[in-house]
């Protein structure tokens, strides 16, 4: 195991009703002058905007409302909350809905205390202060709600890139599984599948003797596998979505990621469809991951047969240990099928003419990606390939 920090500061609030004290949370962390950040009619039409409005209200909380963020949120709202935060002297965001929102507003946040421009932190600076976010999680995928990473689409270029730093953790994040019972099937299967991988791009390692983090990540995979086809059947199975929802917090906040060596280059390489394409990330994970396993497999079999056997409960052969490897990420694409996702180029709306369009943005030239196996470019093509 490799020497690690580790510090997360966030109040996870859980449970039903929870939205309801957002105004005294606030108050804890010393928010005086809130920019409440959202997405689009569903926070409305559920009366969750109202509530939170109230609880502002209730507690002699000023706010301005910043709406209008979309899935893979845009530099230009960026840029937009940014400047009012800067003109009204905002000094707490607080972000009502997913991934998209949550990331939005951390941008926001290090931007409205960065004399340039914040693309910068997008662009490899670290983000070392921000104001600070709190959140209302609306749908179970990203974990943003505790991680200290956010990503943007630049919208100069369509470029999706990522930012990082502990002060983007959320000071307080609110969970309440309820929030989440009018997400559709797809979104639903879709923050599956991307909580699947936050887990996946720390448990394919190459630190050895990292026991503990193994059995975490196995154990909330397995407990994703058992769950999903749940929430699925029933949309409001109370006990179904609050496994799932903290299953996506605890995929990301890094706690089965200490003291290992990480890869994400299956993310990377998905930035660059959903940054073309604009799909949903999760949906571009699906058909990412399957393909970074089957090409980066016979440099540690072992591993693959391990996920094979403890995840997906294959019988090892010991003779061809190659097979059972093999069967785990079968078992992982027959699973993604099941919960209606896609895995393959085609059912994206990607096309194979694209994919030098997509190595040439991921800019890998003669840099690696990834830490598993440090793949080239050419090696990037070929997993592109593979994904057709």
């Amino acid at each position: 195991m490799e020497n690690f920090n580790f510090y997360s500061p966030t109040y996870f609030v859980f449970g039903k009703g929870r939205e309801n004290e957002v105004g005294e949370w606030i108050n804890r962390f010393g928010g005086l002058k809130v920019l409440l950040h959202y997405g689009g009619s569903s926070a409305v039409k559920t009366g969750l905007l109202d509530r939170v409005k109230a609880s502002l209200k209730k507690n002699n909380i000023a706010f301005i409302e910043l709406g209008g963020v979309k899935p893979n949120p845009r530099s230009g709202l960026v840029y937009e909350g940014i400047e009012i935060c800067k003109r009204e002297g905002i000094d707490f965001l607080l972000a009502v809905g997913g991934g998209s929102v949550i990331d939005s507003a951390k941008a926001i946040a290090a931007g409205a205390l960065y004399d340039g421009d914040f693309r910068d932190f997008y662009c490899g600076k670290e983000v070392e202060k921000a104001l600070p976010v709190g959140t209302i999680l609306t749908l179970a995928a990203a974990g943003s709600e505790g991680s200290d990473s956010s990503v943007i689409t630049l919208e100069n270029g369509m470029l999706k890139r990522s930012a990082a730093g502990d002060a983007l953790r959320p000071v307080f994040s609110i969970l309440n599984p309820e929030l989440t019972f009018t997400v559709s099937p797809y979104q639903t299967a879709c923050g599956i599948t991307d909580m699947m991988a936050h887990v996946m791009e720390r448990y394919f390692t190459n630190t050895r003797g990292v026991e503990v983090t193994d059995r975490m990540c196995e154990g909330i995979l397995k407990a994703i596998i058992t769950e999903a086809p749940k929430v699925l059947a029933k949309p409001d199975d109370y006990d179904a979505r609050a496994n799932i929802m903290w299953a996506g917090t605890i995929a990301h906040n890094d706690i089965c990621g200490v003291g290992r060596e990480q890869d994400w280059a299956t993310h990377k390489m998905e930035h660059e469809l959903s940054g073309l394409y604009d799909v949903a990330h999760g949906a571009g994970l699906a058909v990412m991951f399957p393909a970074w396993m089957k090409y980066v497999m016979p440099h540690n079999v072992m591993r693959f047969a391990q996920f094979a056997v403890r995840v997906w409960g294959c019988e090892m052969d010991f003779q061809h240990p190659e097979n059972t490897a093999k069967q785990g990420i079968e078992r992982l694409e027959q699973f993604l099928v099941s919960i209606g996702m896609p895995i393959r180029f085609a059912q994206l709306g990607a096309k194979a003419e694209d994919i030098p369009t997509l190595v040439k943005n991921m800019q890998p030239g003669n840099q690696t990606v990834g830490s598993f196996v440090k793949l080239t470019e050419e090696d990037v093509r070929k997993i592109y390939e593979l994904a057709v």
